[in-house]
C-alpha cells in the first residue's frame, strides 16, 4: 500500500472506527423474538413474552429477579439525551450539561453528550443496569442532533456519542438497542444488538430499518395510532409482520392501559 492509501485507510478508521469486541458475551434476542415494554406504573409481567422493556430506576429489583426466574428477559431504559430533574442521580449534571427543554415532557432538558460528566453518568447508568441484572439496555433521546437541543451537536458528535454508549454495554454484558434515530441506522448497525422504533409507519421511515431484519437483529416497533382502529390495525399488522417488525399498538403513556400485538 503506498502512502496516500495508507493515510486514507487510517483517516476512514478513525471517521468509521470497527466495532468494539471484548471478550465478554451479551444478550441477542432473535427476530422472532417478542416483547412488551412498559415505562409507567407497577410492571405487568403477565404477558407471555421473551422481553420485557422496563424502566432501570423504577423497577424494583424483585420484578427483574421474577422475570429472570420465569426463564425471560429484562431490558432496562432509561434516557441517555435528556436530563430528568426526578432521577435519583440528576443532581450530577452540571448546568453546562443542560440545555434547551423537550417540548412536550416537562421537567426535561437535553444533555451536551460531548460532556465527558454526562459521559461518566451515562456510564454509571450502564452499570447500574449491569449491576441490577438487566440483559441489556435501551437508551433513549439518542437522536439530538436533529433536534433544538441548545447545543451545537452534528451526526458525528451523536455517532461517536453512540458508540461510545454501545462499549460501555458490551464491556458490562449488555445488549444494547439504537432508539429511534433512523438516519444512522447504517452506521451504528455494526455496534447495536436490536432497534426500537416508534411509529415508523407513521413518518414513512420504515424502510430505513430492513437492515437490521437483514442483519438478524429484531426491530421492535411501536404503533399509537390505531388503538381504537381494529380494521386498520389488521391491515397496518399485515405490513409490519411482513416486514419481520415485532410490533406493538400502545399508549402514549407506555403504562399498559392497553396493548394490542401484531404477532397474536
Amino acid at each position: 500500500m503506498n502512502n496516500l492509501g495508507l493515510l486514507g485507510s487510517i483517516l476512514s478508521s478513525l471517521i468509521n472506527p470497527p466495532p468494539h469486541t471484548p471478550s465478554t458475551e451479551w444478550y441477542q434476542p432473535t427476530v422472532d423474538s417478542t416483547w412488551q415494554i412498559q415505562l409507567q406504573g407497577p410492571a405487568n409481567t403477565g404477558y407471555a413474552v421473551d422481553l420485557f422493556i422496563l424502566d432501570l430506576f423504577d423497577t424494583p429489583q424483585s420484578v427483574i429477579n421474577d422475570i429472570h426466574a420465569s426463564g425471560r428477559k429484562v431490558i432496562c431504559y432509561f434516557s441517555a439525551g435528556s436530563h430528568e430533574n426526578w432521577r435519583e442521580d440528576s443532581d450530577r449534571f452540571r448546568s453546562t450539561d443542560k440545555g434547551h427543554a423537550l417540548d412536550g415532557w416537562p421537567g426535561e432538558r437535553w444533555v451536551d453528550i460531548r460532556s465527558r460528566n454526562v459521559r461518566s453518568i451515562m456510564a454509571d447508568r450502564i452499570a447500574l443496569a449491569a449491576q441490577k441484572g438487566c440483559d441489556g439496555v435501551d437508551p433513549d433521546n439518542v437522536d439530538g442532533y436533529t433536534n433544538d437541543t441548545g447545543f451545537p451537536l452534528t451526526g458525528r458528535n451523536q455517532l461517536d456519542y453512540h458508540r461510545f454508549l454501545a462499549q460501555q454495554a458490551h464491556d458490562q454484558g449488555l445488549a444494547i438497542s439504537l432508539k429511534n434515530n433512523v438516519e444512522q441506522v447504517e452506521k451504528l448497525l455494526p455496534y447495536v444488538d436490536f432497534a426500537v422504533n416508534e411509529s415508523c409507519h407513521q413518518w414513512n421511515e420504515c424502510d430505513r430499518l430492513a437492515p437490521f431484519i437483514d442483519a438478524g437483529k429484531p426491530v421492535f416497533h411501536i404503533d399509537y395510532l390505531y388503538a381504537n382502529d381494529p380494521l386498520t390495525r389488521a391491515g397496518f399488522c399485515h405490513v409490519m409482520n411482513s416486514r419481520g417488525f415485532r410490533s406493538l399498538t400502545l399508549p402514549r403513556a407506555l403504562d399498559d392501559s392497553y396493548r394490542f400485538s401484531c404477532a397474536d
